[in-house]
């Protein structure tokens, strides 16, 4: 066994120095995966651990830092880790969805080899095949600034990664199988605090220091409201930007999406709740866990503090004041600022219309009519070694047509470098989140009802924020504007996992003529390969 490590771990290395910068650091993570007995409503569940733990182990980096991750799995099918958040710049090989990336096969194991090329911030990884995302195996990510560049805040007394989602009692094989017949899956039984139910987990401050919470909505079906007793939070990071800093009393995070807080321990020396409820469901959901002051004269006392339930308008008016901070650094000296979006004119617009119905009898979900069916081989492998008959280019439309739904591969392939607007619409009655990967995007406008070309009047062409995961509120729609500079295969998709895992979801092709190493890397040099793709070389070692 020691020798397999040994012998993954030099491959890797070797691999790693054809794609990353020599000067840039390595940190290296050995994960095993497994099924393991977990508890965190009270009753006996199987849960994906990696190396033991529930939630998974914290990923802690720098910017540009490379990431090199042997990832062994004990399960019984196969399995992938995504990244949420980070880019795989000019690397999408590594992205680690079916569309990308072959499964690790039981018993076997596969070395990641990221980098987190020019980011910062917060996020987190999970797995994207088969529902095991509710099986537990995702954790957080966390990227410094470099020594050298300013943080437009104090470093915290502390820095806490803090879990957030809705959870089923259900085993993940359960609810898969309800979906697999067709059937939508219910309300979760309730929410988990790093991989705890409620008053399972606490946080230790000492009075008068300041702290950060990294907080990341995990979950499955719910946007979440968090909320310290007798605490205020400011917002100073969403997804790799510094915004504004603002306070709020609680904040709303939606499926898929990071946020950083500071918040400062002021009051007195006792005990006091950390809430998470659900919005815009009936009934509420409601975790706690513990605010614990290290000379606490008490425990926590009263009810858990209330938040906001089925308000939407709050929700709006929140989202909408979340700026960027244009002044701050990012991941490089120059003021996040300087990249003047709003004055590049889009070279295309793209209109995405979520929709939920029955094919053949059995619930499906759609963006533009189309449900995606995954292929037999993972769409980028099919570019790379010229598979006919995978997928085709022009699967999905550039608008909603409102016809009934269909299956297909969908892929929409646009331009490197072009410079486009996206508009999602949510004609249902549920809040809708949408994630990219590969990007962060603009979000510089949300309204209620539809979207027409005079919504642009009201958009924020200054400081909208800059993050890789959006909400759309119900009967709303949500416009985007992203700056296509990372060739690649891109899932975007429904962060509602039995949506995503039903259909709603589909690939950008950021495509290119050039083959030069500047616009993407090659293949790796250890891309599992499966499908039509089997038997097929990568490059000579």
């Amino acid at each position: 066994m020691r020798l397999h490590l040994a012998v993954a771990l030099f491959c890797a290395t070797a691999s790693l120095f054809a794609i990353a910068g020599a000067e840039d650091p390595y940190r290296f993570f050995i994960w095993n995966v497994t099924y393991g007995d977990i508890y965190p409503l009270g009753v006996r569940q199987t849960g994906i651990l990696i190396n033991g733990q529930f939630p998974g182990p914290d990923i802690h980096s720098v910017t540009n830092d490379n990431l090199i991750i042997n990832v062994f799995n004990s399960l019984n099918e196969p399995f992938l880790l995504s990244w949420n958040g980070i880019q795989q710049r000019r690397n999408s090989y590594e992205d680690g969805v079916y569309g990308t990336t072959c499964p690790i096969p039981p018993g076997k194991n596969f070395t990641y080899i990221l980098q987190v090329k020019d980011q910062i911030g917060s996020f987190y990884y999970f797995p994207s095949l088969a529902f095991h995302k509710a099986a537990g195996g995702f954790g957080g990510i966390r990227i410094l600034s470099r020594p050298r560049i300013p943080v437009p805040f104090p470093d915290p007394a502390g820095d806490y990664t803090v879990l957030i989602g809705d959870w089923y009692k259900s085993n993940h094989t359960d609810l898969k199988a309800q979906l697999d017949g067709g059937k939508m899956l219910p309300l979760p039984d309730g929410i988990l605090i790093n991989g705890r139910g409620p008053g399972g987990a606490s946080f230790n401050v000492e009075q008068g220091k300041t702290y950060r919470l990294r907080i990341s909505n995990v979950g499955l079906q719910n946007s979440l409201n968090f909320r310290i007793q007798n605490h205020k939070l400011k917002l100073v990071e969403v997804e790799g930007t510094h915004t504004l800093q603002t306070t709020f009393s609680s904040i709303d995070v939606h499926l898929g999406q990071s946020v950083s807080v500071l918040f400062t321990a002021d009051q007195p020396a006792q005990d006091y709740y950390i809430v998470v409820s659900s919005r815009f469901t009936n009934p509420v959901l409601t975790s706690t866990a513990t605010l614990r002051y290290s000379n606490s004269a008490g425990p926590v006392s009263g009810p858990p503090p209330g938040g906001p339930t089925i308000q939407v308008d709050w929700s709006l008016n929140q989202a909408r004041s979340i700026r960027t901070n244009l002044t701050a650094s990012g991941p490089r000296p120059n003021p996040q600022g300087s990249y003047h979006y709003g004055l590049i004119n889009t070279t295309r617009t793209v209109r995405l219309a979520n929709s939920a119905g029955l094919v053949d009898g059995k619930q499906r979900y759609a963006v533009n009519s189309v449900s995606f069916r995954p292929a037999d081989t993972p769409l980028k492998l099919a570019d790379y070694f010229k598979i006919d008959g995978v997928y085709r280019i022009g699967s999905i439309s550039d608008n909603p047509y409102g016809g009934a739904i269909y299956l297909d591969t969908s892929v929409m392939n646009i331009d490197y470098r072009a410079f486009i607007e996206i508009v999602f619409q949510n004609d249902e009655d549920i809040v809708q989140s949408w994630h990219l990967d590969g990007y962060s995007f603009f979000v510089v406008g949300m309204d209620g009802g539809q979207w027409t070309a005079a919504s642009r009047n009201g958009y924020n062409l200054r400081d909208a924020v800059s993050r890789c995961t959006a909400q759309v509120y119900p009967k709303s729609w949500t416009a985007i504007y992203v700056a296509l500079d990372n060739v690649g295969m891109w899932n975007l998709r429904s962060e509602n996992w039995a949506r995503q895992y039903l259909g709603q979801q589909f690939y950008l092709r950021v495509s290119t003529t050039s083959t030069s190493l500047r616009d993407e890397y090659p293949i790796p040099k250890n891309a599992l390969l499966c499908g039509r793709a089997s038997g097929r070389r990568t490059r000579p070692l």
